[in-house]
């Protein structure tokens, strides 16, 4: 582990994506925004004229292409700010596209209400048509929201708030990624280094219990003492959910998320079940990891050390990638070469230099590569994170290939199948080809820390978000205190043997996926329908892989739920998640064997 971050300048260039392939400089960028201000004159100039066929399709062309502009200039804008979000400059431009992002907003707002005015039954009759072929599904969805979907004069009064309804989400980004510092502290080696959140989890690996102890303190003591601005800022951001829900004529901001997806109430509420009635394996493994360690007693910063320290090595980023495709290999030739291609052409964005947005994530628009930003910190977590990002990317690849533009873009529910599913086979991967004990318990280790993680830890995370929207639905103020006492009780529910401490309480305040609401269950539902996916291409071998592979190429041009059944799995059923936790056991089950 080096003791300095390195400037964005000192990162050598292959480890850096290439946003050249979307434009070569900000000029450039603004170039397409000055062309798309000229497009929404046009298509603003089609208002209250939608009162024919080839009107119609000229608006739906037309949108296209500003919405393809329009993504271009965001995925850029966004790109550039994160390698450094202290840069003035990108700051600047991506502030430049988000008044853009309004004024579009503003001018289109009119489109979809005046859709909603003409008779849906001659709106299918349109899509009937062969030049309408494309809009199919965007017409479906059309009389699907119609109820949801308000005035022309309303719809551009909340489309001119957008920028403002988004403030906490971006308050809360800089606050995290550019304000907050965490100090120095004593590495493994007793050298002092900076604390960052790409080092975080690093440390909370560590073999040295105080180095994790140290990491964990310092870092929950610096997100104590802002609690009172983050809580305002999580608050307002519940507070506009439930609002936008209401205005929407939803009776909740969590069937306003659902809906979206036309996923119905109960495969969240299912998933809360499942993860509830089953909770005695998540006790069973707290208990498994106390007696492997040899502790008197477990703190919540004991629970992401690897359990065989012999086998916690590091990678390089090359390494990574050779490990990871190897894993990948029962998804076909094809795919690996697709994915080798783009490792090798600027898809990918390695390590964590200063200001660079933390975490892990894969974008993309349309017409161009996808790209994938990491913070490789030479763990096995990172090579999974290698392979969870490129299962994001690959979707994308496949989907925008495949797909006409209106079809191309697929839902968060069945993104995270692609990439928990890439986890699934890595892991397969490993365990199989290992022959020796103390091998085979670290990687099964790692792989019911997946488990933890993805289903246990995410479905905690979506019953708190469901918790306290609630609370605020139904007029019961929420407080620095009340977030802290909802989200320790939590804890103290799933990590039944686990000693907690104050600071738990306080994880809440560092959780950006909760200023996406309701997005965390799509993590623990994917990883389900990824395990019965996974385990059918490695088990039944061609049929199910091209069936999977067509999955991929399939974009949006369907809800989720249908998507996955024509794949093979319904998650409209308990069963998925249940047949999941009964895996997580069985994983378990082995590990305690092995000691």
């Amino acid at each position: 582990m080096n003791s300095n971050i390195k400037n964005r300048d000192e990162i050598e260039d292959i480890y850096k994506w290439n946003t050249a392939n979307l434009y070569k400089d900000s000029e450039e960028a603004a170039k397409d925004m000055q062309f798309i201000r000229e497009l929404l004159e046009k298509f603003h100039g089609l208002s209250g004229k939608l009162s024919n066929k080839e009107t119609i399709l000229e608006a739906l062309l037309l949108q296209d292409t500003l919405d393809q502009l329009m993504e271009k200039c965001y995925t850029y804008a966004h790109m550039k700010l994160d390698e450094d979000n202290a840069n003035t400059a990108s700051l600047a431009l991506f502030d430049q596209v988000k008044s853009l992002f309004v004024t579009y907003s503003e001018m289109t707002s009119y489109f979809i209400p005046e859709l909603m005015k003409i008779d849906y039954t001659l709106l299918e009759e349109y899509s009937k048509a062969e030049d309408f072929q494309d809009y199919r599904h965007f017409i479906k969805e059309i009389g699907r929201n119609k109820e949801h979907i308000l005035s022309d004069p309303e719809e551009k009064i909340l489309s001119s708030f957008s920028e403002l309804t988004g403030a906490p989400k971006s308050i809360f980004q800089i606050l995290n990624n550019a304000d907050l510092k965490f100090g120095h502290l004593k590495n493994e080696n007793n050298e002092s280094v900076e604390l960052t959140h790409g080092r975080y989890h690093g440390m909370l690996q560590s073999q040295n219990r105080e180095v994790r102890k140290n990491a964990y303190n310092q870092l929950y003591g610096v997100y104590k003492s802002f609690r009172n601005t983050i809580a305002q800022t999580l608050i307002n951001s519940v507070k506009k959910d439930c609002l936008l829900a209401r205005l929407r004529k939803h009776n909740s901001a969590l069937e306003a998320s659902v809906f979206a997806d036309n996923v119905d109430l109960s495969v969240y509420n299912n998933l809360i079940n499942s993860v509830r009635k089953n909770i005695s394996l998540l006790h069973r493994y707290v208990e498994f990891r106390r007696q492997v360690m040899k502790l008197p007693e477990l703190q919540m910063y004991d629970l992401y050390v690897p359990l065989v320290s012999e086998l916690n090595k590091a990678y390089t980023y090359q390494e990574a990638a050779k490990l990871m495709l190897d894993g990948l290999a029962p998804l076909g030739e094809k795919y690996l070469q697709d994915l080798k291609g783009g490792l090798d052409n600027g898809w990918v964005d390695v390590y964590e230099n200063k200001g660079k947005t933390s975490g892990a994530y894969s974008t993309g628009t349309y017409g161009y590569h996808p790209y994938i930003l990491l913070n490789f910190n030479h763990t096995i977590n990172d090579v999974f994170t290698l392979a969870h990002e490129a299962g994001h990317a690959m979707h994308t690849f496949y989907s925008h290939n495949n797909q006409p533009y209106r079809n191309a873009s697929y839902t968060i529910f069945v993104a995270e199948v692609a990439s928990t599913l890439n986890e699934n086979l890595l892991i397969n991967h490993l365990l199989a080809k290992s022959t020796d004990n103390k091998e085979k318990l670290y990687l099964l280790n790692y792989n019911l820390e997946q488990f933890r993680t993805t289903v246990f830890r995410q479905t905690m995370f979506a019953e708190f978000e469901k918790i306290i929207h609630q609370k605020i639905e139904e007029g019961i103020s929420l407080t620095p205190d009340s977030l802290c006492e909802i989200y320790y009780e939590l804890n103290k529910f799933y990590y039944q043997g686990v000693q907690l401490d104050d600071e738990i309480s306080m994880e809440w305040s560092r959780i950006p996926h909760f200023y996406n609401a309701f997005y965390v269950y799509k993590y623990a539902t994917g990883f389900s329908a990824a395990v019965a996916l996974s385990n059918g291409i490695l088990k039944e071998g061609q049929e199910k892989l091209e069936k999977y592979l067509a999955f991929l190429s399939s974009g949006g041009k369907d809800y989720p739920i249908e998507l996955l059944k024509y794949a093979g799995v319904d998650m409209g059923t308990p069963q998925p998640v249940d047949d999941c936790l009964k895996s997580f056991g069985e994983s378990l089950d082995l590990a305690t064997k092995l000691l």
